[in-house]
C-alpha cells in the first residue's frame, strides 16, 4: 500500500505512538456507549477502540476513507464499525448519532475547540474524550483562580467534570505537530443547549485581564451591575478568571432572565442598555 502523506488542509498528524494510544484506551470511561471517532486517519487507535467497543467514525478525507474501508473490510461487514466520509460538521445539527455515545477522537487542532463545544450542546454525547493541543486542554480543564480559566473552562464545568489526563509529545505523531498535545476526559453530567449562555461568556472574558465589572458593561447598565455584584458578594474589583462558574450561572440568569438550560428565570427582569460609543 502506498505511503499516505498528511495534508495540511486537513490538519492532519499521525498518532503513531503504541504505548500512547493504549494509554488514550485505558482512559476510556466504563460505559455500554457506542463510541464516536472524529478523524481516524489511518485507523491505529481505531483499531483499539474496536477491541472494546462498536465504532461510528467520520473521516473527511476520502483518499483515507479507502484506507479505512480496505483495512476495515471485516468490521464494517459486521456492522462494529460504521464509517462516514465527508465533513463530520455539516452533518452535526443537534444530536450527532440516534444514541448514546462518548466521543474518543484525536482531533485536528484547527477544529478541535468547536468539536469539543458541539459535544457539550449534544443530548447524546455522555462523555468526551480527546486529544487536542494542550494550550486548549489546559483552558477546558481549568479552575476558578487559575491564569487558564476562561469561558471554556466555565463551559466544560457547567455540563460536568473536566480533566487534562496526559501531554503527549510531537514526536508521538507523524509528520510532528509544532505544539505538545494533551488529552482531555469531559464526563458529562448534563448538555447544555443555552448558545446565550456562550455568547455572555463570551463577552465576560473579552478582556481577561481587566475587571469583570467593566467587561460586562459594555452591555448591562453599570449602576445595576454594581447592585447584582453586591447582592450576589462578588467584589466590584474582580477579574473574569477569579469568579467561579457558580457565579456566572447566577449573573447570567439574572442579566439575561435565563437559566443556563434553556428555562425562563425567575429573577426581576434586568433592563439590557448598549454601551454608546
Amino acid at each position: 500500500m502506498k505511503r499516505i502523506r498528511a495534508k495540511k488542509r486537513y490538519g492532519q498528524n499521525f498518532l503513531k505512538n503504541g504505548a500512547v494510544i493504549e494509554k488514550i484506551i485505558q482512559s476510556m470511561p466504563a460505559t455500554e456507549n457506542v463510541v464516536v471517532e472524529i478523524g481516524p486517519g489511518l485507523g491505529d487507535l481505531t483499531k483499539k477502540l474496536l477491541h472494546k467497543k462498536d465504532v461510528i467514525a467520520f473521516e473527511i478525507d476520502e483518499e483515507l476513507c479507502d484506507v479505512l474501508r480496505s483495512q476495515f473490510k471485516d468490521e464494517l461487514t459486521d456492522g462494529s464499525l460504521s464509517l462516514h466520509c465527508g465533513d463530520v460538521l455539516e452533518s452535526w445539527n443537534g444530536n450527532l448519532v440516534d444514541e448514546p455515545y462518548d466521543l474518543v477522537a484525536n482531533l485536528p487542532y484547527y477544529i478541535a475547540t468547536g468539536i469539543v463545544l458541539r459535544a457539550l450542546r449534544d443530548r447524546e454525547c455522555k462523555n468526551i474524550l480527546v486529544m487536542l493541543q494542550k494550550e486548549v486542554a489546559q483552558k477546558f480543564a481549568a479552575k476558578e483562580g487559575e491564569r487558564e480559566f476562561s469561558a471554556l473552562s466555565v463551559l466544560a464545568q457547567s455540563c460536568g467534570e473536566s480533566k487534562r489526563l496526559f501531554d503527549i509529545s510531537p514526536d508521538s505523531f507523524d509528520p510532528p505537530p509544532k505544539v505538545t498535545s494533551s488529552v482531555l476526559l469531559i464526563k458529562k453530567e448534563r448538555s447544555l443547549e443555552e448558545r446565550e449562555f456562550e455568547e455572555f461568556l463570551k463577552r465576560a472574558f473579552s478582556a481577561p485581564r481587566k475587571r469583570l465589572l467593566k467587561n460586562l458593561s459594555s452591555r448591562y447598565e453599570k449602576q445595576r451591575l454594581l447592585e447584582i455584584f453586591a447582592q450576589l458578594n462578588v467584589p466590584e474589583n474582580i477579574r473574569p478568571h477569579e469568579a467561579t462558574t457558580s457565579i456566572y450561572h447566577r449573573l447570567y440568569e439574572i442579566l439575561e432572565q435565563r437559566k443556563i438550560d434553556g428555562k425562563k428565570s425567575t429573577e426581576p427582569a434586568i433592563a439590557k442598555t448598549a454601551k454608546k460609543s
